[in-house]
């Protein structure tokens, strides 16, 4: 039952079948819409950044795509770090970002290394891993400053829901005891401006969830809530209009889809909305750029086609793929 939270096109023909946002500027402006009460909201970070995945032919790769502050995806970047997939990021620090976790393929292929990301975009060589090695994680920030990673699948092929903390200074701490429910393939992003969400994913009873928990301003990972979403595993999230964020995209019974759930600005999942865009299983492949905007990339079978989240949470029709095509990313804000 395993092969059911991973991408199934990669593992029908992959090589191992059973595998598996906010910078804080010194002013504030206006958000109108979803959840916001007409309140003054922190300004986020002006670009994003995609890195590492696979080529949906056991190809493991450590490439990144920069995002500029108008949305635009760059071509790719050469890598650094080690090749893997199915990990995850966060920013911290304000202005800066880190890539962590994932796996290289097989059972016991799972990482714990990190990769840090300069306010310029520029991926740092691999750091020696703190915490349990996993995949199929996720990660957001907490705080104005700082991050977390959460829940995933470790080497001995169970679901985990112990979390590490992401210090201002980009240090990863040691693993805290899980809170919610264990499960992997799930998403996370930032809401109310310093506070998190994981949401979503794929569960030891082999179901999907649709169950949120929420990261509080000091990184303290709330009990479940059930949301009114409907249960799936690989979607994306990320933060816009500076203090809420929005799920995407994913996979339930019966394929893909492209719905959407905003999440308001005290951390409520709202209900579903119709899809725009292709249908995929994106898996953390989202981000915020352009200080109050999103973005979705890559993902799917693989592909590289992007879709752009207004600052009201919007998502925009397809947008021809740059870089190359790759599912299991991940994305994260900068600068």
């Amino acid at each position: 039952m395993r092969d059911l939270y991973n991408l199934h096109n990669f593992y029908n023909k992959g090589k191992n079948s059973k595998q598996l946002n906010n910078r804080r500027k010194s002013f504030g402006y206006q958000v109108l819409g979803f959840g916001a009460g007409g309140a003054a909201a922190a300004a986020g970070n002006d670009e994003g950044i995609f890195g590492y995945g696979n080529t949906g032919s056991s190809a493991e790769v450590s490439m990144s795509n920069k995002v500029s502050n108008a949305g635009v995806v760059a071509t790719d970047v050469t890598g650094v770090g080690t090749a893997r997939y199915q990990l995850a990021s966060t920013q911290y620090g304000e202005d800066k970002a880190i890539f962590g976790f994932g796996t290289t393929g097989g059972a016991t292929g799972k990482l714990s290394m990190t990769n840090l990301v300069s306010n310029s975009g520029v991926i740092a060589t691999d750091t020696t891993g703190v915490g349990t090695a996993r995949m199929g994680l996720s990660a957001c920030s907490f705080g104005s400053d700082q991050g977390i990673f959460g829940y995933g699948e470790n080497n001995s092929e169970a679901m985990v829901g112990m979390s590490n903390k992401v210090s201002n200074v980009g240090v990863v701490a040691t693993d805290v005891s899980g809170v919610g429910s264990s499960r992997v393939t799930l998403a996370s992003c930032e809401f109310g401006g310093d506070k998190g969400i994981f949401a979503f994913g794929y569960g030891p009873g082999h179901e999907w969830q649709s169950i949120s928990n929420i990261v509080s301003n000091t990184g303290v990972i709330a009990s479940d809530v059930s949301n009114s979403g409907t249960g799936r595993q690989n979607p994306g999230g990320c933060s816009f209009g500076g203090d809420k964020g929005i799920f995407a995209y994913g996979y339930i019974t019966g394929g893909s889809v492209s719905t959407s759930n905003l999440v308001s600005n005290v951390g409520v999942v709202g209900s579903n909305v119709s899809g725009v865009g292709t249908a995929r299983e994106v898996h953390n492949g989202a981000c915020e750029y352009g200080q109050d905007k999103g973005i979705y990339a890559y993902g799917g079978g693989p592909t590289n086609v992007s879709n752009l989240v207004s600052n009201v949470g919007v998502i925009s029709s397809d947008v021809t793929g740059v870089g190359t095509a790759r599912h299991m990313t991940s994305g994260c804000s900068f600068n």
